[in-house]
């Protein structure tokens, strides 16, 4: 593309990047790891990659042509595709899938402002001082971390203020390609530590009979989807910048294949090292702000590696908050009829808000189980609806032939309207039975 506004991006590479960035968030870090080696080892890969590929076919695929055809976020797309039936409400179903991005905004802002103060603690060697529990019991407690979620905050608001090209798409082209170096090495490094040969037999070694078990299939599919980011509006915003020339089938692919390679890389960074210290490779944040430190405190060169992982960390986090703020900035700015500057302060005024009132981790993990659980998905299952059935062949089908190598046909419609938006609906419904599985 040679549109240079900056409201658009300006190369295909930059978009990939960016909505792998927005893909790439701490549960490809923490979760799945920890579910490969509990469900099969690389027998779990088999039902992964399968949902992967399709997920990304389809699911990504369809928000960014919804993005792509409307010019806009999942408001104003929703309403587009409630009016081509003639039904008004679209606004309001719009509303749902952004104040999901919106909740998983404002709990994500406080875990990636503990990520900051790690890598303070860590250059700092504090973590080991004070010992990673209590370091993060501080952090942990109400109102423990608000200068870090402070700057979490305005560090993002700041990118976002210098557009889509100036400052997502050019932040995302940095920021991905150290995410994935940084890993690389930390997982070169933990290669030669004794004992690390345990963490590679939890990952890769096949339990075939767990391909038998249900939860195999469930968490596959949910680690699956929800790392994609499919959340019926943070991808419409990315697709809305989109060229019309962009070949979006292809890009979601992409996407979909770089986001499997961070979770892979994750996993062969952070289990073998857990392993070679006898340590318990529990997921959830204890794996992140407990377990690794103490790990690393006992390697050489330990507080190196350390800073390395969560400057990693924070990549992932701040370009996975970028896309959340961005969504409900745009809602806002159309909204309230102002400029974009103004309408990311606002919104990052709002999030850094209502987010001290849940900084405790309880009250944090609460919030977030009712967004990630209740919210995130219904929005997703509207997306789904909305893009395949609602709109359907008819507008969706030119859109992704739009720069496409080979048009999309039979197959793919049987496959959205038939398997993904069924999936989407098992998976609500499975969240909410299982207490979440992504």
């Amino acid at each position: 593309m040679k549109n240079v506004k900056t409201n658009t991006f300006n190369s295909r590479i930059g978009f990939i990047l960016a909505s792998v960035g927005s893909a790439i968030g701490m549960g490809n870090i923490w979760m799945f790891p920890y579910r490969l080696g509990q469900n099969g080892g690389a027998a779990f890969l088999i039902p992964y990659f399968l949902f992967v590929a399709l997920f990304g076919y389809v699911g990504l695929s369809g928000e960014f042509a919804l993005g792509r055809l409307t010019g806009t976020g999942p408001v104003g797309s929703y309403d587009y595709a409630m009016k081509s039936r003639g039904k008004r409400g679209g606004k309001i179903l719009g509303a749902i899938p952004l104040l999901g991005s919106f909740g998983i905004a404002i709990g994500y802002s406080v875990i990636v402002g503990w990520v900051l103060r790690s890598i303070f603690g860590s250059a700092t060697n504090a973590i080991n001082t004070a010992g990673s529990e209590a370091y993060f019991a501080q952090a942990t407690k109400t109102l423990g971390s608000v200068p870090w979620h402070l700057i979490v905050i305005l560090l993002t608001a700041f990118i976002l203020m210098r557009g889509v090209t100036r400052g997502i798409e050019k932040i995302n082209k940095i920021m991905m390609p150290a995410f994935f170096v940084l890993f690389f090495i930390i997982a070169v490094r933990v290669a030669f530590l004794s004992g690390s040969a345990e963490g590679y037999k939890y990952l890769f070694i096949p339990d075939w009979s767990a391909l038998l078990k249900v939860n195999t299939w469930v968490m596959a599919m949910g680690q699956a989807f929800f790392s994609l980011s499919i959340t019926g509006s943070g991808m419409i915003i990315y697709g809305s910048y989109l060229g019309k020339s962009e070949n979006i089938i292809h890009s979601s692919l992409m996407t979909a294949a770089l986001d499997t390679c961070s979770a892979l890389l994750a996993g062969l960074a952070i289990i073998p090292a857990v392993f070679a210290f006898g340590m318990d490779p529990t997921s959830g944040p204890p794996l992140m702000f407990i377990t690794l430190p103490k790990v690393f405190a006992q390697i050489p060169l330990g507080r190196v590696i350390a800073v390395l992982f969560f400057v990693s960390c924070l990549f992932a986090g701040i370009t996975s908050l970028m896309n959340m703020f961005e969504v409900c900035a745009e809602a806002v700015g159309k909204m309230l009829r102002v400029k974009r500057n103004t309408s990311v302060a606002i919104v990052s005024a709002i999030i850094f808000g209502v987010g001290l009132f849940i900084e405790a981790e309880s009250r944090l993990g609460s919030w977030m189980d009712a967004i990630t659980i209740y919210v995130v998905p219904f929005g997703a299952l509207l997306g789904a609806v909305m893009i395949y059935w609602v709109l359907g062949k008819r507008e969706i089908h030119p859109e992704l032939n739009l720069g496409a190598a080979k048009p999309v046909g039979k197959f793919f419609e049987f496959v959205s309207k038939y398997i993904y938006v069924i999936l989407a609906v098992v998976v609500f419904i499975l969240g909410i039975l299982y207490g979440g599985i992504g």
